[in-house]
């Protein structure tokens, strides 16, 4: 009989740590290690989390302490606040080309020749998304670095070092021969950048900072995020509007002009961060302060964005549904009502990403996504959720 109680109490303890550890853990996970808001002692708003903030010395940084039931540690987070901060409105296009970091691996083709089909790349292990960092030790940086090692091998066994989903492993590849090209190939689709037109959320005015398209810049196949190793800012002169409709979404067009105006540094799900070389000569008006999850409210608001005046222009929205809880890019409802851009665009198209949302005075999101079967109706993100992210950067 003892020996069953004995099991007994053991088995609870096993199955009370086992408990106590996935809740620490879901609480850890929803804490975020930065953060941006009004008040350091508000900065986090998960249930039953107390916070202890401290000053770091730099101002407006703190460093909070978060305990569960106001007793048991779980991790201590960095906060900045965002009392008397004020940014320039957006509205402007820009246009993004940046680098990946290696060679991103974007797809599968059987390579056809000496009698045989083979793709070398699958046979390997590799997947789409995949980055390619190194071949035989020697680090790869483009499509034309790999093609030349690849073309060279004479179908010998490659040495390949990739990295998936922040972890790196090593395989061996052994080239095909293509005999409808004459050489030596990889079966996988590569690339090692793009580019594209976004619109530019908001300017720090102390140091030209911007944070711009409310979403981050994404493979076109998988729909997953691009890892980008650097990138450059350029101007852009929008040449025309295709017009949304239901089931087809439309696009502010334009083209790139000479020369680079900034640097591209972060590519994120809630936005792609730089540095502007100068202070914005078209911004619609003066730093204006931003406006907070908790300071939105369904209703009225405006857009700035630029269409193919080549102006910037203020056009009204309707928020709604709004997520407090939300961290990612979908936090509320925007519906286009204003008619001058119901008529030009449809309502949201693309190219508008990233179009500043202002409500009662104050910067309080951007837009970021536009309904296929809707083209008046997206979605848009909290300011403070791109902050959070220009605040990591600057860590």
């Amino acid at each position: 009989m003892t020996r069953k109680i004995v099991k007994g109490v053991g088995l609870s303890l096993v199955s009370l740590i086992l408990f106590c550890s996935v809740i620490f853990g879901a609480y850890s996970i929803a804490i975020p290690e930065k953060t941006f808001a009004a008040s350091a002692d508000g900065a986090i708003g998960v249930p039953f989390v107390s916070c202890a903030a401290t000053l770091t010395g730099e101002e407006g940084i703190y460093k909070v302490d978060c305990r569960l039931f106001g007793m048991i540690p779980i991790k201590t987070v960095t906060c900045a606040t965002y009392k008397d901060t004020k940014l320039y409105p957006g509205g402007m296009p820009f246009g993004i080309k940046f680098a990946t970091d290696g060679v991103m691996v974007v797809g599968f083709c059987d390579v056809v020749g000496e009698g045989q089909i083979k793709n070398p790349a699958n046979e390997a292990g590799l997947k789409q998304n995949d980055l390619i960092k190194s071949i035989n030790g020697t680090a790869i940086t483009s499509v034309a670095e790999l093609s030349e090692i690849v073309e060279k091998s004479a179908g010998k066994p490659l040495s390949l070092e990739y990295e998936r989903a922040g972890k790196k492993y090593t395989t061996t590849l052994t080239p095909a021969y293509s005999s409808a090209e004459g050489k030596y190939k990889t079966g996988a689709y590569v690339k090692d950048g793009g580019a594209g037109i976004g619109t530019v959320t908001f300017i720090d005015p102390e140091n030209y900072s911007f944070g711009g398209l409310g979403h981050g810049v994404c493979d076109t196949s998988s729909g997953k995020l691009v890892p980008m190793k650097r990138g450059s800012v350029t101007d852009v002169t929008i040449s025309g509007v295709v017009r949304g409709e239901a089931g087809k979404p439309g696009e502010v067009k334009g083209y790139f002009s000479s020369g680079k105006t900034g640097s591209l540094l972060k590519n994120s799900d809630c936005g792609v961060f730089g540095v502007f070389a100068e202070a914005p000569d078209n911004a619609p008006c003066e730093p204006m302060p931003i406006g907070l999850r908790d300071e939105l409210r369904e209703g009225e608001a405006y857009i700035y964005c630029t269409l193919d005046s080549a102006k910037i222009g203020k056009y009204r929205v309707q928020i709604s549904s709004i997520d407090k809880k939300a961290s990612g890019n979908k936090c509320f409802t925007v519906k286009v009502t204003d008619k001058a851009l119901l008529e030009k665009t449809g309502g949201i198209v693309q190219g508008m990403s990233g179009s500043p949302i202002i409500q009662n005075g104050k910067i309080v999101g951007a837009v970021t996504h536009v309904l296929i079967n809707d083209p008046t109706t997206g979605y848009g993100i909290f300011i403070e959720n791109m902050l959070n992210q220009m605040s990591d950067l600057a860590a």
